[in-house]
């Protein structure tokens, strides 16, 4: 199971640009996609949030092992992706994200660092 993976987070298309950007989500899609077909990575799922007045319209959630999100993320593709993207959409954004048997890891190095610190 993947222990690392990507928050692809969204907020609302620039307005009078809608359509260009749900043809940049479908790329995003495509692109994914591919990757999961290849066994790059593990999985992805999107979401879309209901209006509640945020800034966070969606995100996609993708899973992989490290070092293949590492390469994902540093990718040319997912370079021209992310710029497309800024162009198109408000408040878009690539954060990396641990899960699975790393919460327990970062949860020990948490309470290691705070009680040294304390």
């Amino acid at each position: 199971m993947a222990d690392f993976g990507l928050f692809i987070g969204f907020g609302w298309p620039v307005r009078g640009r809608e359509q260009k950007a749900a043809q940049v989500f479908n790329e995003f899609v495509a692109y994914l996609t591919d990757l999961q077909e290849a066994g790059t990575i593990e999985g992805w799922e999107p979401f879309f949030l209901e209006p509640h007045g945020g800034d966070l319209g969606g995100f996609f959630v993708v899973r992989g092992e490290r070092d293949s999100i590492g390469r994902v993320r540093m990718s040319d593709e997912m370079a021209g992706l992310a710029t497309r993207a800024q162009l198109i959409v408000d408040n878009f954004g690539i954060v990396g994200a641990e899960t699975g048997e790393r919460i327990g890891a970062q949860m020990e190095l948490f309470l290691q660092s705070s009680a040294e610190l304390a």
